[in-house]
């Protein structure tokens, strides 16, 4: 669509004012913005169902822009959580909607990706804050209530306010043993947990354009952790290529008009970052890998809906080939989907997850919020590739999370503790 206004709007700017009604937007403007796809999962669905019937609706706007995902409680790990697919499923098959089950699909942010359902440009409304991971191919994911999802399957709108921008600039290429996690972890270090509130984080510039799709969601999926509405990477050859064939609908490119009002710029240079991880208890609270190395290390957990993708899995069996898991130490390996599971299974990445003595796990997010499948116990401690280490989210309000890249948890998991990648590698 083109766009209305002739003054100059950030790349967010233009998929909201492309997405509404209205002729002209400026950050602080409220508006009524259209969904191209909305997404829930086995917690926020049955929510919203329920609200959407208190509404008096009984059918959703369009059931081919519906999309259902089993993944929090899978496998179900209780009667109540089984109630709650049962819910997810029978719901999805009565409204003619999309449903991913167990055993068919995987955790949602990165499923959605690869099943095509994500395009640079589209709105995406999901049933769960990390929703902000699809900023990775140039789309505006946000993240919204049960309520307001159940008023998105109604209507397919939803109100938002519209951001400011943050534009981070990327310069260089990373440093061995540096990814897409310490990217934004960096930036969590420098804004804090609540300097991306009622705004973008646009992430451009030579380093954003260098860093590969996988790492692109790792650096998107945070955004939501500094308050930001959604992170996002202007589309470009590599989303292109990736969607080829790919993707449902047609899409174009777009990006930031030079001019474009922003509240703010940072500039981070790749090649002078190091591994970062995340101490306890806030995603913000970053230091090098080489100031917190020593901590021992009960659990190492690799995987999750950003986390758990193919380059994170090759990054943590290239550490842990040849070499044994700790004998005080438990590992888990999750990957993202079914497809990445069959892929790393047919490179032999399970294999030598499986020598090294860790647990390979079906597609779930688990562990991850603390459901299940990997839990912690009071006084433990442990290296995730996860998103959130809040007091309690991966189990015991006495355990202690510390968040970091696939390559510093593998070889947490081989010394037991909290070391440099080189110096096991």
């Amino acid at each position: 669509m083109p766009w209305r206004s002739s003054l100059p709007h950030t790349l967010a700017e233009k998929i909201l004012l492309a997405h509404s009604d209205v002729d002209e937007l400026r950050p602080g403007d409220v508006v009524t913005v259209r969904c191209d796809v909305v997404m829930a999962n086995d917690v926020s669905g049955p929510v919203a169902f329920r609200a959407m019937e208190r509404m008096g609706a009984s059918r959703v706007f369009d059931p081919e822009r519906v999309v259902m995902v089993a993944d929090h409680f899978v496998p179900a790990k209780d009667a109540r959580s089984a109630e709650l697919q049962r819910r997810l499923e029978t719901w999805s098959r009565e409204q003619g909607v999309v449903f991913y089950g167990q055993g068919r699909g995987g955790i949602e942010h990165t499923l959605l990706c690869e099943e095509g359902w994500v395009t640079p440009g589209s709105v995406i409304a999901g049933g769960d804050s990390h929703t902000c991971t699809y900023g990775a191919l140039g789309s505006f994911g946000t993240g919204l209530g049960s309520t307001d999802i159940a008023s998105c399957l109604a209507l397919g709108s939803f109100w938002q306010q519209v951001p400011e921008t943050i534009a981070v600039e990327l310069e260089g290429s990373p440093a061995e043993y540096v990814t897409g996690k310490d990217v934004i972890l960096a930036v969590l270090a420098e804004i804090g947990v609540g300097g991306g509130t009622n705004a973008v984080l646009e992430f451009r510039g030579p380093g954003a354009e260098a860093l590969s799709l996988d790492e692109r969601l790792a650096v998107a999926n945070m955004a939501v952790e500094a308050g930001a509405e959604t992170g996002i990477f202007p589309a470009d050859e590599s989303v292109r290529e990736y969607l080829e064939g790919r993707a449902r609908w047609e899409w174009r490119p777009e990006r930031s008009d030079d001019g474009a009002e922003l509240r703010q710029r940072l500039s981070i240079e790749l090649s002078s970052l190091e591994p970062l991880v995340a101490l306890p208890h806030l995603p913000g609270n970053v230091r090098t890998v080489s100031e917190a190395a020593g901590v021992r290390v009960d659990q190492v957990y690799i995987g999750n809906c950003a986390n758990g993708t193919l380059t994170d899995l090759r990054q943590a069996a290239s550490i842990l080939a040849g070499r044994s898991v700790d004998p005080g130490t438990r590992a888990i390996v999750v990957p993202a989907t079914q497809a990445i599971w069959r892929e790393a299974a047919a490179e032999g990445l399970l294999d030598t997850f499986v020598e090294a003595g860790v647990m390979v796990s079906t597609p779930t997010c688990g562990a991850c919020f603390g459901g299940s499948n990997g839990v912690l116990a009071a006084g433990e401690t442990a290296v995730a590739t996860t998103n959130r280490n809040f007091r309690g989210r991966m189990g015991s309000p006495e355990a202690q999370v510390y968040l970091a890249n696939a390559w510093v948890a593998a070889a947490a998991a081989v010394a037991g503790e909290l070391v440099h990648p080189r110096d096991v590698a």
